[in-house]
């Protein structure tokens, strides 16, 4: 016969309801509460004190925070660092981050467990140029960034960028911009496609020896793969005030390659292949003319020299002459009488005019 599980609930109740068993509660209450007491202490150490215990590696550095504000140096902001003078007045204003207290290498350091501790890698870091940190699938995965030039002519980028973390701007890299990398990249890449659009070769005088660059003066593409040193130095200055804007220091940005469209791809080697010819030829026949100018200077070098040799002598006889003439008033007509017979002696016939 089966039993009626609601009439056995008070049968159980009943059973451990008994006077000894209350009075063995009241007397083990104390230890519960003391268990309770111990076991909450040691949670609180391991969870607080040992979890509140932490290193920074030497690549890294760390700030920490009370109640999410970051400890900071007095009043002072990144407007007194060195870090902000490449930034304009308009920027001073807008880019203006309190400079936070920075935890170097080493430890072991304790927070309390209202404070929390941000930590980041300052080692130099090397990302292609065309690297979007939002969609791994743009600019070709990665690999190629496109500019429009001057021309018209839609090319292909590629190169690496160098960045770390600046130590001297951790407020900026921590909390004032939400994704400071894809921040970084975007102003890069703006930066970069505006001087593509519209970079300039310098200008070549006709004049000069190199006057036949001018061939290709106008075709954007080799303006740029001639200048592109200038074209890296000229990332390097613009994007040296990231460090006071969004706390990424670029260490360097180097283009390594400019290609152009498929289409035009075949005429500009053609064009290239041209006036690569035309300068070749210009330099075969320069070199031709110094060397025929060399030699033309030697002739008259070599002539002047033998014209000298030639009055040297009559300048030496004059002066005699002359010093002959200074001893005395008979000097000379005898010098002359001697030469005469000299002259007389190497000659084969000799005329003589009657003086009637």
């Amino acid at each position: 016969m089966r039993s009626d599980p609601a009439i056995k609930k008070p049968a159980i109740l009943l059973a451990f309801w008994t006077p000894g068993w209350f009075e063995s509660l009241v007397l083990c209450m104390p230890m519960i509460i003391f268990g309770i007491f111990v076991g909450f202490v040691a949670w609180f150490l391991v969870r607080y004190l040992m979890a509140g215990i932490f290193t920074v590696d030497q690549n890294e550095r760390a700030v920490k925070t009370a109640f999410g504000r970051a400890e900071r140096i007095a009043s002072q902001t990144t407007l007194d660092d060195p870090v902000s003078e490449m930034l304009t007045e308009e920027e001073r204003q807008r880019y203006c981050y309190p400079q936070v207290r920075v935890i170097p290498p080493g430890g072991p350091y304790f927070k309390w467990p209202w404070e929390r501790v941000y930590k980041t890698s300052i080692a130099v870091q090397t990302v292609s140029m065309a690297y979007d940190p939002e969609d791994a699938d743009a600019n070709e995965g990665g690999t190629r960034l496109s500019a429009v030039t001057k021309d018209q002519l839609d090319t292909g980028l590629g190169g690496q960028l160098r960045f770390r973390i600046s130590e001297r701007n951790l407020y900026a890299w921590f909390f004032g911009v939400k994704n400071p990398i894809a921040h970084v990249m975007g102003f890069f890449i703006s930066v970069l496609r505006e001087r593509i659009a519209n970079f300039e070769a310098p200008a070549v005088d006709p004049g000069a020896d190199d006057g036949m660059a001018a061939a290709v003066a106008g075709i954007s593409i080799n303006d740029l793969r001639k200048n592109l040193s200038s074209l890296n130095e000229h990332m390097d200055r613009e994007c040296a005030g990231a460090a006071a804007r969004y706390g990424i220091t670029l260490d360097a940005s180097l283009i390594t390659s400019i290609d152009p469209p498929p289409e035009v791809e075949s005429a500009l080697a053609a064009i290239n292949t041209a006036h690569n010819q035309v300068s070749s030829d210009i330099s075969l026949a320069q070199a031709h003319a110094d060397q025929k100018i060399v030699q033309s200077r030697r002739a008259v070098e070599i002539e002047t020299l033998n014209a000298q040799a030639e009055v040297e002598p009559l300048l030496a006889l004059a002066g005699q002459v002359s010093s002959l003439q200074a001893t005395g008033p008979a000097v000379l007509p005898a010098y002359l009488r001697n030469v005469k017979l000299s002259l007389f002696r190497k000659a084969a016939r000799v005329i003589l005019e009657d003086p009637r």
